[in-house]
């Protein structure tokens, strides 16, 4: 299932989509409108999923609206924390960013973590704001979005995908000269609007192997980055149980699980993103976000 935000005379709706079509569950009968938010929805997923998918059953042509009559926000606004995120988890991106430092690539024996602020969340189609003042080298990042469903803590790798309520599309848009001068991630990883994401999130019954998934980046039409997420040197899994190891886990939690090669900055000459510019990016079974950069 296909669980969206959008926003529909003026008020935010949770929001059923499939193919061109989208219900909104609360104009529906039987469906209470109190509960009009995917984190709800996630908070109670074994009683409102399966409510839901019977809505669904029940819903007659009339009530289901075109899905371009209505503006889609990220499936999460504002999510309750900052998104967690893995850096160099995939082998080719190691590779080209240990060349761009003239080292040999050495990969990482354990997740390397970081967080993205909640500020930084944008729609799947909305204008990603650049200020050249700020920054002007900033980059590309096509990565599978994991949301939990159930919450926990030392979660065991075996049990990990029992926990996870679905997945999504993430640009992790990054400012590569604030990586640099801070000498670390999160300011460089957290300009407002820096996250796009949906346009939706697939349930993970829809998804039975989240580690046999195309993704790809375009820029200008131009494809960037194009891998599958089984290149992943930390499965989702091994995530979910590191994380867990230390910290509980909650519904809603986000985990961005890294982009593989063919970012700008390794480029020669480098690439970096101006606005004007147009960036696409695609997981298979899932969709495609597509955002206009602008200047802010």
């Amino acid at each position: 299932m296909k669980l969206a935000t959008c926003r529909h005379d003026s008020e935010a709706h949770l929001a059923v989509v499939q193919g061109d079509s989208i219900l909104l569950p609360a104009t529906c009968p039987g469906w209470s409108r109190e509960i009009n938010s995917l984190l709800q929805v996630i908070d109670q997923s074994d009683r409102l999923l399966p409510q839901l998918y019977e809505l669904v059953r029940q819903s007659r042509p009339e009530q289901w609206a075109a899905l371009a009559s209505v503006e889609l926000d990220s499936p999460i606004p504002r999510p309750r924390q900052n998104m967690m995120c893995l850096g160099w988890n995939y082998m080719d991106h190691v590779e080209e960013t240990t060349r761009k430092i003239v080292e040999a690539p050495k990969l990482p024996k354990y997740p390397i973590v970081f967080t993205k602020s909640v500020s930084s969340m944008n729609g799947p189609y909305s204008d990603i704001p650049v200020d050249a003042e700020v920054s002007d080298k900033m980059d590309w990042e096509v990565e599978l979005g994991v949301v939990m469903g159930k919450g926990g803590r030392g979660i065991r790798r075996e049990d990990a995908l029992q926990h996870v309520f679905g997945y999504t599309v993430i640009n992790d848009v990054s400012a590569r000269d604030l990586q640099k001068r801070h000498k670390q991630f999160f300011i460089g990883k957290s300009l407002t609007g820096a996250c796009p994401m949906g346009p939706w999130i697939v349930t993970a019954d829809d998804i039975p192997d989240p580690q046999a998934l195309n993704l790809t980046c375009r820029v200008n039409g131009v494809v960037k980055q194009d891998s599958n997420t089984k290149y992943q040197i930390f499965d989702i899994a091994t995530v979910i149980e590191t994380l867990s190891r230390s910290m509980s886990l909650e519904p809603g939690d986000i985990i961005a699980t890294g982009t593989p090669s063919g970012v700008g900055y390794v480029r020669n000459p480098p690439e970096y993103l101006f606005p004007g510019d147009v960036v696409e990016c695609e997981i298979e079974s899932i969709g495609t976000i597509r955002n206009t950069v602008t200047a802010a």
